[in-house]
């Protein structure tokens, strides 16, 4: 069986053909890459407080929920200010729709924790059992902003500066 080849549209050879690394960087490395671990990490880190919280009802772990959340939350903010300054700036970026829907994801994410966190902040009695739903929540929209963001290095190559040395 051989492969067909479809004719590659005017519109996506113009497109593939637009500028996609990084404007806020350091060393050309980006920052919006560099930043999102920590909040990644902290919004997991808040569902298994809960979870050891739901499973122990240690106060130990509502006390670590509402710094892990409060942190996750005002990393995530930081995260997204390098990340919609990268959208706004580079034209090869913001015309890729999976820019679009990583931000729309990540946007819904910090919605969702910042909520997570002030629930903490003002109820603490109220994490069981909407804030265990608000951490499993924001684990989910932590792995369709991931699965996007990753989709648009490995795959449009977005942020990835490559000098002519290399």
């Amino acid at each position: 069986m051989s492969k067909t080849e479809s004719p590659v549209s005017p519109v996506m050879k113009q497109i593939s053909e637009m500028d996609t690394s990084s404007a806020v960087a350091v060393a050309g490395h980006p920052i919006h890459a560099m930043s999102v671990h920590f909040p990644i990490a902290l919004v997991i880190a808040t569902l298994g407080c809960d979870v050891f919280y739901w499973w122990s009802g240690d106060e130990f772990w509502l006390r670590a929920s509402v710094w892990s959340a409060g942190f996750a939350f005002c990393l995530g903010v930081a995260a997204g200010m390098a990340g919609t300054a990268e959208l706004l700036l580079v034209r090869g970026i913001r015309k890729r729709a999976a820019s679009w829907t990583h931000a729309i994801a990540a946007m819904m994410l910090l919605s969702i924790a910042g909520m997570n966190w002030g629930l903490r902040l003002v109820d603490p009695d109220a994490v069981l059992p909407l804030g265990l739903a608000l951490s499993a929540l924001a684990s989910v929209f932590t792995g369709l902003a991931g699965w996007h963001g990753g989709k648009l290095i490995l795959h449009h190559g977005v942020g990835i500066m490559v000098s002519d040395q290399e």
